[in-house]
């Protein structure tokens, strides 16, 4: 019998609508609340974002804002990055069961992938909510922080073999224990990373928005009533789970298989399989990812969080966009993951792009079995990586050091109703770019270059959206480079007649202007005045290129031209 982790919140029973929990709450009622959460989430992430000091989370928005019953099961969270939340929907409970009981004024820290369910540079707090001197509830922040240590300035080494290179690993702790901070803890993160007061005023703007939540839903609390609002969150839950069920049920029952593959780990140049069989029955839904590649020496090895966090977010896209995330969504919901698989991660494999490159393969891969069922929901594939650059050394401005860390841009897929979006994240992050006056204030860096790829896109009645090329020069100074991409061997792919898009490439340029393309997994030293160059992948494209109309023929010739 092949073994296998396999999760699921296939639990209760649906509530029938002259249930106690869902008569208590009419439907505008729950429709308030459930708006009333998500504003909550929002705002915790407006102040996160206005009171961080990193670029990558002020100007990138690299971090996520969640709020959690009483019970650790997530009830709403705010449209930040899909990475993070899918997987702090189940690494939650995780962190409780190494915490609880939580008292008033307890924030818990914690970044260890095998409990937090991310990779080192993802840090989370998290804290309780009371009211009355009752628990009601919890609220979660997590960013990703510039850098925590390890080998390399900004934490994402390309070629790490196990998580203590990556940087300083954090169980869950408590930073506040009944309103006072421990300093010690403080003390002993700050004394492992290379920016010490940039973490500082991260981590008190993740505490800033911590207390923002705690204080919003006391007050909805206090308006509520601490009953009602329990019977809300119970509501909102069971009508996501009835709501994602009927989706289910329309789908058609079968088994549905597909496969894709990242061009290497970084360690040695074998593609690594990812291969996925979608079941369908009535109104439940089971993935299995049996036959996928065994546990890796290099650091594209994904925590299982991280692996239904990509699920999830397919699972969204093909069966309604619209349905409210919580936990109820998933619980007709079955994942299974072979063990000594890449995509179950255990301690001590190199994790830090499972969250980057293998999150989105994992995504590609499940959308690709998708198209076989739901042709008119599932676009080709996007650029399929988050083409990482982290760039750290000392300021020659200030003899400090610095880290800078960025995922960049690519096309998105063709749609069955449109064109690839060009130079956008997709799928998996939901970040923007750090613009380049942002970038050359912050940091001894020049951007050279930033434009559009034209012809990136893969041909399609729906062209593929476009990567874009980014170059950054040192200026005065040596620095370390560390790139971890993908789609530069493996294309991403066209769906429906489509055809795949250009893959994307590094390069080393000197002062001499001579140039080296570099792999996509690599960490090197930068001679002062010398530039790296990151050009991203196009989004595979959708249907016949025959079909496409002459209009957007024309246009597309004259941005050609430009």
């Amino acid at each position: 019998m092949r073994m296998a982790t396999c999760w699921s919140l296939l639990a209760k029973e649906i509530p029938m609508p002259d249930t106690p929990q869902i008569s208590e709450i009419d439907a505008i009622t729950l429709e308030v609340l459930r708006n009333g959460l998500q504003s909550i989430a929002e705002e915790m992430g407006a102040v996160l974002k206005n009171t961080s000091f990193s670029p990558n989370i002020k100007e990138r928005m690299d971090a996520s804002c969640a709020i959690f019953d009483a019970q650790g099961e997530l009830v709403a969270q705010a449209e930040h990055v899909p990475v993070h939340l899918g997987s702090m929907l189940v690494a939650l409970r995780q962190i409780l069961q190494a915490t609880t009981p939580l008292e008033d004024g307890d924030v818990v820290l914690v970044n260890d992938p095998f409990i937090g369910g991310a990779h080192l540079p993802d840090i989370t707090l998290l804290g309780g909510v009371f009211h009355e001197g009752e628990l009601i509830g919890y609220v979660s922040t997590r960013a990703h922080h510039s850098d925590v240590g390890g080998m390399e300035p900004g934490s994402m080494p390309g070629r790490s073999t196990e998580v203590y290179q990556e940087g300083l690993v954090i169980p869950p702790v408590r930073l506040y224990r009944k309103g006072e901070r421990q300093e010690d803890v403080m003390a002993l993160v700050l004394a492992n990373v290379r920016t010490p007061y940039e973490r500082s005023g991260d981590l008190n703007a993740q505490l800033a928005a911590l207390r923002t939540g705690q204080k919003r839903l006391q007050e909805l609390a206090k308006k509520r009533s601490s009953a009602q609002l329990k019977a809300g969150l119970t509501a909102l839950l069971d009508y996501a789970e009835r709501r994602i069920r009927k989706r289910i049920a329309e789908l058609p029952d079968g088994c549905y298989v597909a496969e894709d593959a990242l061009d290497n780990d970084g360690v040695t140049l074998d593609p690594v399989p990812v291969k996925v069989a979608i079941t369908i029955a009535g109104e439940t839904l089971s993935i299995d990812f049996a036959g996928s590649g065994g546990a890796l020496k290099g650091n594209i090895n994904a925590v299982a969080p991280m692996t239904y966090s990509a699920t999830f977010y397919a699972i969204k896209i093909f069966t309604d966009p619209e349905i409210p995330v919580n936990g109820g969504t998933f619980r007709p919901i079955e994942i299974c993951i072979p063990e000594n698989c890449f995509l179950n991660a255990q301690r001590p494999a190199a994790v830090c792009a499972g969250n980057t490159e293998t999150t989105h393969r994992v995504c590609d891969t499940v959308l690709k079995a998708a198209a076989q069922f739901a042709p008119d929901k599932v676009h080709a594939a996007s650029q399929g990586t988050m083409n990482l650059i982290g760039v750290g050394g000392i300021d020659p401005r200030n003899g400090r050091p610095y880290t800078y860390i960025e995922t960049i841009a690519g096309g998105e897929g063709g749609k069955p109703w449109g064109d690839g979006t060009d130079g956008v994240q997709c799928n998996m992050t939901n970040t923007m770019n750090t613009p380049v006056e942002a970038l050359e204030i912050s940091y001894p860096l020049r951007v050279e270059c930033y434009e559009f790829r034209n012809g990136s896109g893969g041909a399609g009645k729906h062209r593929g959206g476009l990567g874009v090329t980014r170059s950054v020069r040192a200026i005065g100074h040596e620095a370390r480079v560390s790139l971890s991409a993908e789609r530069r061997i493996i294309p991403p792919y066209g769906l429906c007649g489509g055809k795949s898009s250009q893959v994307g490439a590094h390069f080393l340029v000197d002062a001499g202007k001579q140039t080296t393309e570099l792999p996509g997994k690599i960490t090197f030293s930068l001679a002062p005045d010398h530039m790296v160059v990151v050009q991203t992948p196009g989004g595979g494209g959708w249907g016949n290129p025959e079909d496409r109309p002459p209009d957007a023929i024309a246009a597309d010739w004259l941005d050609e031209k430009m």
